[in-house]
């Protein structure tokens, strides 16, 4: 557990640095903080996802939808987000996609799911930043990056869609500010 979250914290830190260059104090924009929290809430789902779910399950111990009323269950990778972001007050984190298992992370505003659907028509756009209204938004590809993010999402009984494949964009990491 420790090495996912020294993990998590490095790739985030590399994130931030390479974001400025070398001698220069950054300007702290909207833009620039929706990046940096969006880089840092990634690599904390990614290390969860390949550190500490694969590291589980060989000692028998599985993510379940129903977490919460399994001593033997841990988070799926989308509600350790939901969770977290839950924590947060001062701007909102979230999950969102066009064919979500819940509701509840449909996008909000048409201007979220244009976005969304830029960046699942060009999945080199990993993330993009955009006002909204009294908003500043960003979104980082959420990619399924191992077979059970694919194999949940295609068999889950309330998905709309069924044939997602492994390196496919399934939705993104929102955050979202007030201005």
């Amino acid at each position: 557990m420790r090495r996912a979250i020294w993990l998590a914290v490095a790739t985030g830190l590399l994130a931030l640095s390479l974001a400025v260059p070398a001698g220069q104090a950054a300007e702290v924009t909207y833009d620039l903080l929706a990046k940096y929290i969006l880089e840092t809430v990634k690599a904390f789902r990614t290390a969860y996802v390949l550190l500490v779910v694969d590291h589980v399950r060989e000692s028998g111990v599985q993510p379940k939808e129903d977490w919460v009323k399994d001593v033997h269950a841990i988070p799926l990778p989308a509600q350790f987000v939901k969770v977290a972001g839950g924590d947060i007050g001062s701007f909102e984190i979230g999950l969102i996609g066009l064919t979500p298992v819940y509701k509840s992370n449909l996008p909000k505003t048409k201007a979220e799911a244009q976005a969304l659907e830029a960046m699942i028509a060009d999945p080199r756009q990993k993330m993009l930043t955009f006002e909204d209204g009294d908003q500043f938004k960003g979104l980082s590809a959420d990619f399924a990056i191992v077979q059970s993010c694919v194999d949940c999402h295609n068999t889950h009984p309330d998905s709309p869609k069924r044939d997602f494949r492994k390196g496919d964009v399934m939705g993104a990491i929102i955050v979202r500010f007030r201005k």
